[in-house]
């Protein structure tokens, strides 16, 4: 029942190169080379990609009229078909204006030449590779720096259709980012040194607005819900969550009616908000005083929150915003994004648990989750419903973004597995998650590296997705290895 508010989208620039004399030369080529490049051009939109096709580029007159081109059609990734040897002449120019990461393709239509039937022909179709270093060299000189080369076949090489759709996925996550509003809403929890952020330098790093909102403009919203919206929301929740009976935590109690008709205003309060301000995230907190609106406000937003995070808004408890670009990121390339940091070890298992109380994507849940009644936030004000699973089990991305003295920001990515077993029923999201080399000495090779004490977690293994991004975005990233 849950309906993503925004699609995920990427904007792929495509162009072949190629030296025109070759035309004349041996009729036919060009024809044999068109046709490879639709190949690629079919398997990019398998991709997800929305493909803007510019032909081929075999005159230094025809780059610098695409590059014109291209400038106002906001590319998120740039492909160069290297279908066969091409002179420099006709990519300096597109490199030379390109703003978004460009990539060289070089993917022969042949594993190898036919050596007994071979003829020149034959080899300029698959003269993929001839003017790669030329190219590279010259986006040296022209103090640029290419993005990625990926070498292979046209047909059946998963190495390069994995280098391919990893690049569509940073587009994906760069497109998303472009223009973001990423609200920010009352303060850090206090004494949280590592969650402080300049809004200004976030916006220059990420290319996002950070709408600065009180905590009274989603009160405003909260006292405008309809018992209509109540009794919709409340129909949603009951359908999506599983309400449990209590365990070994004296702390939680089976979902309560009162619990259940707070966290349903709460939601369709945050479904107004998130409208009105036109949010693609929001991180916050903010307590108010003890009986008073803002209070019971603030105890009932967790099951809104993780409604809208299924939906792909990002909502970060702690007033995190590093975090909360990291749940886009993750979300945009569709490997979800919940908010987490580092509970407990269990070192006869040899894992961690990885989890947070709070807001979690709910459709990263092995099972249907499940919401518990809280006595208390443990080390929070308030009182209300709590969202609790167990991420879905197999291979997981980590990223913490963090600072450095400098102010500039920093990827700390890792990668890990989320594994099958009991997790404590506090009402809180926990996996049971296990690293290379072992898990103790990952977990401080990750401390190591200076992160902030929340990051996001998302499903698969993407490191190297995420360090291109990174790369792409001119942010230091580091995959930890343990």
């Amino acid at each position: 029942m849950i309906e993503r508010i925004k699609e995920k989208q990427v904007h792929v620039g495509v162009f072949a190169v190629a030296h025109d004399t070759y035309w004349a030369q041996f009729p036919g080529l060009r024809e044999k080379i068109d046709g490879y490049h639709g190949e690629l051009i079919q398997k990019l939109e398998g991709m997800g990609a929305e493909v803007r096709d510019y032909g081929m580029v075999d005159s230094n007159a025809e780059a610098y009229a695409i590059a014109e081109r291209m400038g106002g059609d906001s590319l998120d990734v740039l492909f160069c078909n290297m279908t066969t040897y091409a002179t420099s002449s006709v990519f300096a120019p597109i490199m030379r204006a390109a703003q978004m990461p460009v990539v060289l393709v070089a993917l022969q239509p042949r594993k190898a030449m036919d050596y007994t039937n071979a003829n020149t022909f034959m080899q300029l179709e698959n003269d993929n590779i001839c003017s790669v270093p030329e190219f590279s060299g010259v986006a040296v000189r022209l103090g640029k720096k290419l993005a990625d080369i990926i070498l292979g076949t046209l047909r059946e090489d998963r190495e390069a259709d994995a280098a391919l759709a990893s690049w569509c996925s940073v587009g994906k996550a760069l497109h998303a980012l472009r223009g973001a509003r990423i609200g920010l809403m009352g303060h850090v929890l206090e004494a949280m040194y590592d969650m402080h952020a300049d809004p200004t330098a976030v916006s220059a790093a990420f290319g996002l607005h950070i709408p600065l909102l009180e905590p009274d403009d989603l009160l405003a919203q909260y006292q405008k819900v309809t018992q209509e919206e109540t009794d919709r929301y409340a129909d949603l929740i009951q359908k999506e969550f599983y309400m449990a009976d209590p365990e070994s935590d004296p702390l939680t109690q089976k979902l309560t009616r009162d619990d259940l008709v707070a966290a349903a205003k709460g939601s369709a309060a945050l479904e107004r908000f998130q409208k009105k301000y036109a949010l693609d995230g929001l991180a916050y907190y903010f307590e108010g005083m003890e009986g008073s609106p803002l209070r019971k406000l603030a105890g009932s937003l967790i099951v809104g929150n993780s409604i809208l995070i299924a939906r792909g808004i990002p909502m970060c408890g702690e007033y995190d915003i590093k975090t909360c670009i990291a749940m886009l990121i993750f979300d945009s390339i569709g490997i979800g994004g919940s908010f987490a940091e580092m509970h407990p070890f269990d070192f006869d298992d040899d894992c961690i648990l990885v989890g947070h109380d709070g807001p979690h994507h709910i459709q990263l849940a092995q099972n249907k989750p499940v919401l518990r009644s809280l006595s208390k936030y443990h080390g929070k004000p308030g009182s209300g419903a709590s969202v609790e699973f167990k991420l879905k089990e197999g291979p997981v991305t980590m990223l913490g973004i963090t600072q450095k003295k400098d102010g500039s920001f920093k990827f700390v990515i890792g990668e890990g597995i989320s594994r099958e077993g009991a997790i404590p029923p506090t009402g809180n999201t926990n996996t049971r998650c296990s690293f290379l080399p072992d898990t103790k000495t990952f977990i401080k090779a990750w401390c190591m590296e200076g992160p902030t004490h929340h990051f996001a977690l998302g499903l698969g293994h993407h490191g190297e997705t995420i360090k291109r991004l990174g790369e792409a975005l001119g942010i230091e990233s580091v995959i930890v290895k343990g």
